[in-house]
């Protein structure tokens, strides 16, 4: 037997030298970033991309002071070290997770990369959920849906609200390299840097206008329609019968948008466009002016519409398929029994046939003479 040749390592820094190492090229420059708080000089920058920044203590009226925070240009900073955290944490789930589950299931190309994109958001998904929830428990508006609006505008974030949202749009940004780092095929790129930009745009919309409470009571929802359906698809590539799933997700997934709705036109509509403190003012964080209530109302409403016509098309989608199978069931079903009559007179044909191969030659000559 020949010996078998070695896999050539790609040339440095070439696409495929790119691909393969972008998580450790990642983390190195991370490290870097943290290397940067050991030494006096660097630390009061390197601490801008790892801590959230624009703190504010307030101590009036209370004997403890109570953390807020604001936002601002510094936060470009932090977001951009947490993109780097999200591709470190994305190779890792792939390599040892999902790389794993592939080699047992033995999916083709087109199921492989879909697994993929669900395995990836299904543990994203899950993540945020979980600490939406969380928070949403913890503030007084999840069960005031006038807290919404009153007040406005919400300049102060709790750190876990601020986080919250630094860690989404850090995520979102972070799928932009992935798509070049993970191959993602031509024909679905398209559709994935339509989700990508849109959870981008409503995400960062919501934290720069100061709608982070809104923002947070549609996100928790959402993420849990989401999570549902990514999980179903799992579950689908590795057994095609496991569909049950996609019933449930279609439930809520209606029930998510009529929510998003409601809840929208309830503060654009209703609540701000009723305040007292209406007026343009970035100094003050103030963004309630008809304008801007009219733009991301429609921006939501077209979102959704744009949601439930995806959604319609994919149901009809599943319901042609399923209507094709089973007439091809139809057509494939093995002929009717015949009627225990016909069976009996079969029966006693093929006695009477049998019984005259069974009788010998010698009998047959007595019988024509």
């Amino acid at each position: 037997m020949g010996l078998r040749k070695k896999n050539k390592s790609p040339p440095v820094l070439s696409h495929e030298f790119v691909i393969q190492n972008h998580a450790d090229m990642v983390s190195c420059v991370a490290m870097v970033i943290l290397l940067g708080l050991m030494f006096e000089v660097t630390a009061k920058y390197a601490i801008m991309f790892i801590t959230v920044q624009y703190n504010v203590t307030y101590t009036e009226y209370r004997s403890e002071p109570i953390n807020f925070y604001d936002y601002g240009p510094k936060d470009l900073a932090t977001i951009f070290f947490y993109v780097l955290v999200a591709i470190i944490l994305h190779a890792l789930i792939q390599e040892y997770i999902l790389d794993r589950i592939n080699r047992r299931l033995h999916l083709s190309k087109t199921k492989h990369s879909k697994f993929n994109e669900s395995g990836q958001l299904a543990a994203f998904y899950l993540f945020s959920f979980i600490w939406g929830t969380s928070i949403l428990t913890a503030e007084e508006f999840a069960s005031n849906p006038t807290l919404l609006w009153e007040g406005y505008p919400h300049l102060h974030m709790f750190f876990q609200v601020k986080f919250f949202y630094i860690c989404q749009i850090a995520y979102w940004l972070h799928a932009l390299p992935e798509l070049y780092f993970q191959k993602v095929r031509k024909e679905d790129i398209p559709r994935q840097l339509n989700y990508i930009c849109l959870n981008v745009f409503h995400i960062a919309g919501a934290y720069i206008l100061n709608l982070h409470r809104l923002g947070l009571t549609l996100l928790v929802p959402h993420c849990l329609v989401e999570l549902l359906f990514h999980a179903s698809r799992l579950f689908y590539f590795s057994d095609e019968n496991k569909q049950k799933g996609f019933t449930l997700w279609a439930l809520l997934f209606v029930m998510a948008r009529l929510l998003t709705l409601t809840l929208s036109v309830l503060t654009f509509g209703f609540g701000l466009a009723r305040s007292e403190n209406q007026g343009f003012s970035i100094s003050e964080g103030n963004f309630n002016v008809l304008t801007v209530r009219i733009g991301c109302l429609a921006a939501i409403c077209l979102t959704q519409a744009w949601m439930m016509w995806k959604f319609i098309n994919f149901q009809l989608k599943k319901w042609r398929e399923h209507s094709q199978n089973q007439a091809t069931k139809k057509k494939i079903r093995p002929k009717s029994r015949p009627s225990k009559k016909e069976s009996n007179r079969g029966n006693s044909i093929n006695g009477v046939v049998k019984l005259e191969e069974r009788t010998s030659p010698r009998a047959r000559k007595a019988k024509a003479s």
